[in-house]
């Protein structure tokens, strides 16, 4: 039994040979992954999805790289107007300062406490004078604008026995510092009855319009009623 089993060793040794080394050597691993088939195919796998992950940040970093260069340019520039601005704001201060010290020095030169002499009062006295004389001569001289008015009256009758004539007599008696008549018409009314159209030029100053129409109503006898037919700033 043993020398058959011996000879079927030996016939089988090269299997076992290869079956040797490879317990010798043991599985290839990398981090922990056996390079076997599968194995291999894993790893390869990973390493795109790295590389690719890699590619990814590098696209990051750069973006991040060019917002940050434009963020400090944007500094840099509102920066460059500050101080631009302050420059501006603090030359006119100096300017100003500059102003209120020449002023001062003006100022110290100017003697508050002197008083000028006699001739020197006399001369302005003279001035003032001579100016005040002018100007009382330019206003008198000064034509002087009266505003007037220009009014036409109808003036109605009680009936048609009133005599007209009469009552445009009466009404002219009317008499007043600025009161001026002018023309009259006799106008048809109705039924044979006729009204007094009278014009007059008023003095506005002098002269009511009111006070006017009162006295000739005044007239009883003759006058019925007064209004204005027209009026007119001259």
């Amino acid at each position: 039994m043993k020398v058959e089993a011996l000879d079927k060793f030996w016939t089988d040794k090269s299997r076992y040979d290869v079956a040797e080394k490879r317990f010798y050597e043991g599985p290839q691993k990398i981090d922990g992954v056996t390079l076997d088939d599968g194995s291999k195919y894993e790893l390869a796998r990973r390493l795109s999805q790295l590389e690719s992950v890699n590619e990814e940040l590098k696209a990051q970093v750069s973006a991040l790289n060019q917002l940050l260069n434009a963020v400090v340019k944007r500094l840099d520039s509102v920066q460059s107007n500050l101080n631009l601005t302050n420059g501006e704001a603090k030359k006119p201060e100096a300017e100003t300062k500059k102003a209120e010290a020449s002023s001062k020095d003006d100022d110290d030169d100017v003697d508050l406490f002197g008083s000028e002499s006699e001739e020197e009062e006399e001369e302005a006295a003279r001035i003032r004078e001579e100016r005040l004389a002018a100007y009382a001569a330019k206003k008198a001289k000064k034509v002087q604008i009266i505003a007037k008015s220009n009014i036409i009256l109808d003036v109605k009758p009680w009936d048609d026995e009133t005599d007209l004539k009469v009552m445009e007599t009466e009404i002219r008696k009317i008499t007043q510092d600025g009161l001026l008549w002018g023309a009259s018409k006799f106008v048809p009314v109705a039924f044979g009855i006729q009204k007094l159209s009278i014009s007059c030029v008023v003095e506005d100053d002098k002269v009511s319009i009111d006070w006017l129409t009162e006295e000739i109503e005044k007239l009883e006898d003759f006058v019925q009623s007064v209004d204005i037919a027209a009026f007119n700033k001259i």
